[in-house]
């Protein structure tokens, strides 16, 4: 996301093409426009660096950690031969994030963990042994990741894998292990919380 933080009538004149205008000025009552993703790659702009380091500050309190400024601004753009248009610029934000390569979509995950796991289905929860006490996906197996190279034996090659930890990095870790391995495998790159019963609820990252 390109977000040009100068006044408006000086950004219509010229800007970077495919960038949002929101003015410094009006930055601060403009949180409910960025995503709910906090990992969504933003990146701002003014003239030079003046506007884009309170902006960042703004931004980065808001808990987007994947946030950075363009250091000297479109002057600097400009002169390593980038291309400025002219006119209206976009006022809405649109972030569609790109999902990483061997990721199961959380419908896809809800579908297959449903009322019975596909026999040619494992679900390979990568948890700590203490995390599992909280509560496990009826039917799912745990190998902590930690331990998953040492026990490649209990899980079979002729069935689809699909790894899940709390938040989507040990699964993350579970998935390039298993590939690596030979392994048809998908992991979910999501935080998931699991009841006593099984039951669940998944936040995506």
């Amino acid at each position: 996301m390109l977000i040009d933080v100068r006044p408006k009538e000086q950004a219509e004149k010229e800007h970077i093409k495919g960038a949002v205008n929101i003015p410094l000025e009006e930055l601060a009552k403009a949180q409910g426009k960025f995503p709910k993703q906090k990992n969504a790659p933003i990146i701002i702009y003014c003239t030079k660096d003046n506007l884009s380091q309170k902006a960042f500050d703004i931004i980065r309190k808001w808990g987007y950690v994947n946030t950075s400024y363009l250091t000297g601004g479109i002057e600097a753009w400009k002169k390593a031969g980038g291309e400025t248009v002219a006119g209206q610029l976009k006022k809405e934000i649109v972030y569609v994030p790109k999902p990483k390569p061997g990721t199961i979509g959380v419908e896809e995950f809800k579908k297959i963990t449903g009322k019975k796991i596909p026999p040619n289905v494992i679900i390979l929860d990568v948890r700590d042994p203490e995390e599992t006490q909280m509560g496990m996906i009826k039917g799912a197996k745990n190998i902590p990741v930690n331990e998953l190279k040492d026990r490649l034996n209990e899980l079979p090659k002729d069935k689809e894998i699909v790894i899940h930890c709390a938040t989507g990095m040990r699964a993350e870790m579970a998935y390039n292990i298993l590939k690596e391995a030979g392994y048809n495998v998908k992991f979910l790159d999501a935080n998931i919380q699991i009841k006593k019963d099984g039951k669940y609820k998944i936040t995506e990252n």
